[in-house]
C-alpha cells in the first residue's frame, strides 16, 4: 500500500502556466518497506480525490498516473 508522504505545490515564481495548462504538484508517495516514488499530478487531481499528505493511494491511480507519464522513482 502507498501513502501520500508529502505534497510539494511549487512555485512557478514570475514564470506563467501555459495556456489551458494546469497547476500541477509533486507528490512522494511511501510503501510499507520504505519504497518511495515521486509522481507529478494536477493538483486538481488531489483535490477532486480528497487527497492530502496521509491518504492512501490506490495502485491502480498509480498506475493510471504511470501510463500517463507523470511517474518518476526516487
Amino acid at each position: 500500500m502507498w501513502k501520500i508522504r508529502h505534497i510539494f505545490d511549487g512555485d512557478y515564481g514570475c514564470e506563467e502556466l501555459a495556456p489551458g495548462a494546469k497547476p500541477m504538484v509533486s507528490v512522494t508517495l511511501i510503501n510499507e518497506a520504505g519504497e518511495e516514488k515521486i509522481l507529478s499530478v494536477e493538483d486538481e487531481y488531489l483535490v477532486s480525490h480528497q487527497l492530502d499528505v496521509g491518504s492512501e493511494w490506490v495502485a491502480d491511480r498509480l498506475v493510471n498516473i504511470a501510463e500517463g507519464g507523470n511517474e518518476r522513482n526516487s
